[in-house]
């Protein structure tokens, strides 16, 4: 059986994806993807069956140019990080646009390539404004409310290229400070706490991480996207356990980006290159065990490496438009 797709999972169709990056749950289980290079976002139900879609290519209202995050609030509100537009859409639980907010800039509320959004149990939205190597912090409505961080490779608060964000139970914020390979720890207002993490393959290592995502106990996930696995934390930075592998088969990833975890220990993996999403139920020890993920015969895997390069170009492609802003 397939999750979150049909056939081999890439396309344009109902469930199909392309590229997807990032994930979230909202209250009643439901899953929110952002399928990347299809400027949208979709609605599945827990088991993945297709529920409906958002967006299209472009900078009005309620489309984009790529999604590679999102956020739902505990009122079901959407946040979605519209990358190339430099901004954060938002829309009610039934997907109507409500309000936006960004521009491309240094300043105060603009964005240089944003790429996480997170919000709090009070309703306040973090973003990673990657390119500007800092966090910013807003109402719900889009009121800038702060902001910290600056451009290095190893003092604390500092970032390289800032991607997946997170919010705990307490009120802390995790990111991933994807180019020195670290996870980040920060109060609500933007107070240093802790961090671990360096380059390499080890236990507690990254190579490349992308997404963050936390448990009803606080317990961190990573996805260590070059090192092609999850990694489990406590929230102080233990390490607990890892799982995933290079490959197209069931538990294996091709550059696993986003994570979500919904209120039961699911969590569900973007399991990127291979264009599906994995789903995982919490064990008693070990990794987590599989539920269920997208099959693919043995002739995808020419179709993966060809669907890696049209990425690729399309990629450089929209580096040049962005030059061009």
């Amino acid at each position: 059986m397939n999750l979150f797709s049909s056939g081999v999972g890439y396309g344009t169709g109902d469930g199909q994806l392309n590229d997807p990056r990032g994930e979230a749950v909202d209250s009643s289980g439901n899953v929110y993807v952002a399928d990347s290079y299809n400027d949208r976002f979709q609605k599945f139900t827990s088991d993945g069956t297709f529920v409906r879609k958002w967006g299209s290519y472009g900078d009005g209202d309620g489309q984009f140019w790529e999604v590679p995050g999102i956020a739902v609030d505990s009122s079901g509100n959407m946040y979605v990080v519209d990358m190339w537009n430099d901004r954060i859409q938002k829309f009610d639980s039934f997907g109507t646009f409500v309000t936006k907010w960004g521009s491309d800039g240094t300043g105060d509320g603009q964005f240089n390539f944003p790429q996480g959004v997170a919000v709090d149990s009070s309703g306040n939205v973090y973003v990673a404004d990657s390119d500007n190597n800092r966090i910013q912090k807003f109402t719900s409505d889009g009121t800038f409310v702060t902001k910290w961080g600056s451009s290095g490779t190893s003092g604390d608060g500092e970032f390289n290229y800032p991607h997946g964000i997170t919010v705990d139970s307490s009120g802390y914020v995790y990111v991933v400070d994807r180019s020195n390979q670290r996870i980040q720890k920060f109060t609500s207002d933007g107070t240093y706490v802790s961090q671990w993490g360096s380059w390499g393959s080890e236990n507690g290592q990254f190579w490349h991480p992308y997404g963050i995502a936390v448990d009803s106990s606080d317990n961190v996930y990573v996805t260590d996207a070059w090192n092609n696995r999850v990694q489990k934390f406590t929230s102080d930075g233990i390490f607990i356990t890892k799982w995933g592998s290079e490959g197209n088969g069931d538990g294996q990833f091709n550059h696993p980006m986003g994570i979500t975890v919904d209120d039961s220990g699911n969590v569900y993996v973007a399991d990127t290159e291979n264009d599906r999403i994995q789903k995982f139920r919490p064990a008693s020890t070990g990794s987590q065990q599989l539920i269920r993920s997208n099959s693919k015969s043995s002739n995808n895997n020419f179709n993966i490496n060809k669907l890696s390069i049209q990425k690729r170009l399309k990629e450089k492609q929209k580096q040049t438009k962005k030059k061009d802003k």
